[in-house]
């Protein structure tokens, strides 16, 4: 998975989940309290079963599919960001 050096560089993802195509600016990398490795991603472009297109997500790594780092970059954390995020028991990765 690409997602650490993502992080690390402050480089937008796209991948597919649920079916849908999605744009995000990865702020955590890790393992969450129920064991899942997961991201938490702040979505700035694509769709979404919640009909949410825009905002703070959570994704399970195992159900994310065609994973590429973009070439387009992000400045700063988005506000709200939580470093030392709770939900997470392992942290690989963050901002």
């Amino acid at each position: 998975m690409p997602i650490k050096s993502a992080i690390q560089n402050k480089s937008l993802l796209g991948f597919t989940y649920d079916g849908f195509s999605r744009v995000v600016e990865p702020h955590t990398y890790g393992v969450d309290s129920k064991g899942h490795s997961a991201m938490r991603a702040y979505q700035v472009r694509g769709g979404s079963e919640s009909g949410e297109y825009v905002g703070w997500k959570m994704f399970h790594t195992s159900e994310m599919r065609q994973v590429s780092v973009l070439p387009e970059h992000f400045i700063d954390p988005r506000p709200k960001y939580k470093r030392g995020d709770s939900a997470f028991s392992t942290i690989h990765a963050q901002l």
